[in-house]
């Protein structure tokens, strides 16, 4: 029997965007509280968490020139759909881009960091001459968890007894040993989402080979691959590949992602060293579409434990579930996957997350390899050993201790790294 809550787990955790998630959920906001007000908006305030201000205060924004949280403000006021939902910029014109510059440039939109332990938290106020209108985002991208009209309470979730899209219930409690199980029966006509994410996000990845994206990571390693500087193997191959599917999202590419958990980087980290690796080994599509499914469950299952947002970067816990996923692969033995998550969390463990930007494409690339590298260890019977550093002999223990040393360290480190980027001299 399949079990239908890791069904609908995927239904949920896999989604469709279009841009680097925290400025479109920004935008989403804004569009939302547009959709309360019949004046013209005379000012819009934005007040967000440190964690989704790192990462909207420079990334691309899809087929615009300017960046910035005002401007994605100003343009999901102006052009963003809330029906699309992480979608909200799609179709936007350079017109409208030029309308939200002139808002941008006369003042109009402010930006405040919130307080609160919310790592994920976006309040978009909009006012007009004698309207005003409250949206708030609050943990996860697309939960719309407050939202007023002058004065009136129309939807608040925090109250006793109200739905929230991050319950318990909508999350259940699973092992590594479940997720396996599942990939292993599930008919693979049930897994049309996953294709899905494998379609999309391999056309982003193979768009950032073929144009000059960001720092051109992706394009650069492939391309030194066909010079022979680099060896055209399954590690190089899978950094390639991935990155540029980053290098794309984070210059503002207009082709949308797969994103697991709310991040879309991470539904190509969690995707595309799986896809590559079975392309290099020659394995049915079948059998890659299973592992890709493993891929993305142990990234949710993690992700549950790791929080949305954090200090720490999310695509070492892609890498970690990539890394089980190419195991799958090349040995079929569930003590050798749970050596690969192991391996990966071991190596790439301390990358923090200094915001969402171009240079987001190597740390993709950095991850991919560790996958491969964790991968091939484990298969060989190798992993590192519960007396190093965090790691325990129970790999879920292992997971903990990497999900804790996140979230205990992510105040301090955040604001350090906040302060950093915000002041540093241009």
């Amino acid at each position: 029997m399949i079990n239908e809550n890791i069904c609908r787990l995927l239904e949920k955790e896999l989604v469709v965007a279009l841009g680097c998630t925290e400025p479109v959920a920004i935008a989403l906001a804004s569009a939302t509280a547009k959709e309360y007000i019949s004046e013209p908006v005379t000012s819009i305030s934005v007040r967000a968490s440190g964690n989704v201000i790192k990462n909207a205060l420079s990334v691309g924004i899809p087929g615009m020139n300017h960046t910035g949280i005002d401007f994605t403000a100003a343009l999901g006021m102006i052009a963003g759909d809330p029906a699309k939902g992480l979608q909200v910029l799609e179709g936007v014109t350079l017109t409208e881009e030029e309308e939200a510059i002139r808002i941008v440039q006369s003042g109009m939109v402010s930006v405040a960091t919130a307080d609160g332990p919310e790592k994920l938290f976006i309040e978009v106020e909009l006012k007009t001459s004698s309207e005003e209108a409250i949206v708030v985002i609050s943990g996860e991208h697309t939960n719309i968890s407050y939202i007023t009209q002058n004065g009136k309470v129309l939807v608040d979730k925090s109250r006793p007894g109200s739905s929230s899209s991050s319950n318990k219930a909508d999350n259940p409690e699973l092992t590594i040993e479940d997720l396996y199980a599942f990939i292993t029966k599930v008919p693979v006509h049930r897994l049309d989402l996953v294709k899905r994410s494998v379609e999309l996000n391999s056309a982003i990845c193979k768009e950032g080979l073929s144009n000059d994206y960001g720092l051109k990571v992706g394009k650069t390693l492939y391309e030194q691959t066909k010079k022979g500087v680099l060896s055209d193997d399954l590690a190089t191959y899978s950094m390639a590949l991935s990155a540029a599917g980053s290098d794309a999202r984070m210059a503002g590419s207009t082709m949308p992602v797969m994103a697991n958990s709310g991040s879309g980087n991470q539904g190509i980290a969690v995707t595309m060293p799986v896809v590559a690796a079975a392309e290099k080994l020659g394995v049915t599509q079948d059998k890659m579409l299973r592992a890709v499914t493993l891929s993305h469950l142990l990234s949710i299952h993690m992700k549950s434990k790791f929080g949305r947002l954090s200090a720490l970067c999310g695509v070492t816990v892609a890498g970690a579930s990539a890394s089980a996923a190419i195991t799958y692969l090349l040995d079929d033995n569930l003590d050798k996957m749970k050596a690969a998550i192991q391996n990966t969390l071991g190596n790439v463990s301390g990358m923090v997350c200094d915001g969402a930007k171009a240079g987001c494409a190597m740390k993709v690339a950095t991850c991919s390899s560790a996958a491969v590298q964790s991968a091939v260890l484990a298969s060989n019977g190798l992993c590192i050993p519960s007396t190093n550093g965090f790691i325990e002999e129970d790999v879920e223990k292992t997971i903990e201790n990497f999900c804790r040393l996140g979230a205990e360290t992510s105040s301090t480190t955040d604001s350090v790294l906040l302060d950093m980027m915000v002041n540093k001299q241009r």
